[in-house]
């Protein structure tokens, strides 16, 4: 029988894929285990993988008993796709001892769809096809794994893997890691809601061909509605997150995100502080500038210069640090910065000019600093991915007793360029409030008097 034409190009794909252990890398909701039913059932009812005087058996293993239900309410709807009308066995018991239970399904030729929990005791002594739907989400994944494996490997028969993303310590991501480096030589498919949407998704759900613009509206409503970018990245995009080691969490940083933050500089009225992060070739240069209203600092801009001569960058540079409101600036003077940061000084001084040499105390401690911004809601910046993204690139490593901060420059264009550059910004003004009250003394008599008794 030929494959219905109302599955998608990706489902199809799938489909068509033979491969004995095939993973898919997924979105939600993009009709992966609704096809996966198909193939489980046409499987069953053209007799593939079937043994002498052994019809094939499906072992379907969800992480939930709703999702059981619809895989099998599923598997009922293509069976009649091929005049052979699934017996429903309802709830059988597999193992009584054990209290292993399983919704079944029973095909004219003796084959049979079981659809179970995620116990990997379930799998022992039971030899077929396996599918493992929304595998990142088992509990003891690698017991069930391995109890899968043994199942359908040894006998020819075909695994099966579909999940989105849950972390990067899950059995899931680290699979699909290895099969990306040629490590394991399982099939993988990847399909995030972006290539679904390109394919067809959205319009199949509306029922109607979509425009363009219609299809990112559509993409737009669902981002919303999953709630923070976490979620959309590891649940939508097919981007496991690693919130352990990231320093600033998604959340915190959508905590501080407000609309309409950017604006002219001629429009900043309040007490200007600059922070400059500076790069030539590999890494972007970006200017922050923040505006101190009350105790809450706003980011009214951010400038972004890839590969922009120093001429330029130092045009840019002083277009903020001679505005009339400018505080204090504090400069990246690593390396490439060093000029920049001197010219600086002697233009506008030492008290306006901080040259900050870019040390693993001083990162720690101008990171911390913004930490700490961000932890009390003490900073706005603009709702902006490519913010977000850099903010939450940086990783905090500890290594005995020092800490480094390491971005992955997989998940950012720069190396958390406009993360430092605010992170210098935020500390210009951490310094200038610490300089601009000096303690008072009372003198060595009065420090004599104080001490008396110690």
């Amino acid at each position: 029988m030929e494959t219905p034409s109302y599955f998608l190009p990706y489902q199809n794909r799938w489909l068509k894929d033979d491969s004995q252990i095939k993973y898919w890398e997924k979105s939600r909701r993009i009709g992966a285990t609704y096809v996966q039913a198909y193939e489980d059932v046409r499987d069953c009812v053209l007799k593939k993988y079937f043994r002498p005087n052994r019809p094939l058996a499906v072992w379907f293993s969800s992480a939930d008993l709703s999702s059981a239900k619809e895989y099998i309410v599923y598997c009922q709807e293509f069976a009649k796709l091929f005049n052979d009308i699934a017996k429903d066995l309802g709830e059988i018991i597999l193992d009584e001892k054990k209290d292993i239970k399983a919704l079944c399904i029973e095909f004219k030729n003796g084959a049979r769809i079981y659809a179970l929990s995620s116990n990997p005791s379930q799998f022992r002594s039971k030899g077929g096809k396996v599918i493992l739907d929304e595998f990142s989400h088992h509990d003891q994944q690698k017991a069930l794994w391995k109890a899968a494996f043994a199942s359908a490997k040894i006998w020819g028969y075909p695994i099966r893997v579909l999940s989105t993303h849950n972390g990067q310590s899950c059995l899931f991501f680290k699979t699909v890691e290895k099969i990306k480096a040629g490590k394991l030589k399982h099939s993988l498919h990847t399909t995030p809601i972006q290539l679904a949407v390109d394919e067809g998704l959205a319009d199949k759900t509306c029922d109607r061909k979509l425009t363009k613009k219609e299809r990112e509206e559509w993409l737009e409503d669902v981002r919303i509605d999953a709630g923070n970018e976490a979620d959309w990245l590891e649940e939508f995009c097919c981007l496991a997150i690693d919130e352990a080691t990231a320093f600033l969490s998604y959340e915190l940083i959508q905590s501080c995100e407000v609309e309409n933050v950017l604006t002219p500089l001629k429009k900043v009225t309040s007490d200007l502080y600059v922070g400059f992060d500076v790069a030539r070739r590999t890494d972007l240069s970006v200017i922050a500038g923040l505006e101190k209203l009350g105790d809450v600092k706003y980011l009214r801009q951010l400038k972004i210069m890839a590969k922009t001569l120093f001429r330029v960058q130092r045009d840019v540079l002083y277009g903020f640090l001679g505005h009339p409101k400018m505080k204090r600036s504090c400069i990246d003077s690593t390396g490439l910065g060093m000029q920049l940061a001197e010219d600086a000084q002697l233009d506008y001084g030492k008290t306006r000019v901080e040259a900050i040499t870019f040390t693993s105390s001083s990162k720690e401690e101008m990171a911390f600093a913004l930490l700490r911004a961000f932890q009390d809601r003490t900073i706005r910046i603009p709702s902006d991915p490519e913010l977000r993204e850099d903010l939450h690139s940086i990783r905090k490593i500890t290594a005995g007793n020092n800490i480094r901060f390491d971005v992955n420059r997989s998940d950012t264009d720069g190396h958390a360029d406009r993360f430092w550059a605010l992170a210098l910004a935020n500390y210009a003004i951490t310094e200038s409030l610490l300089t601009a009250k000096p303690p008072k003394t009372g003198g060595k008599r009065k420090s004599r008097e104080v001490l008396s008794g110690y």
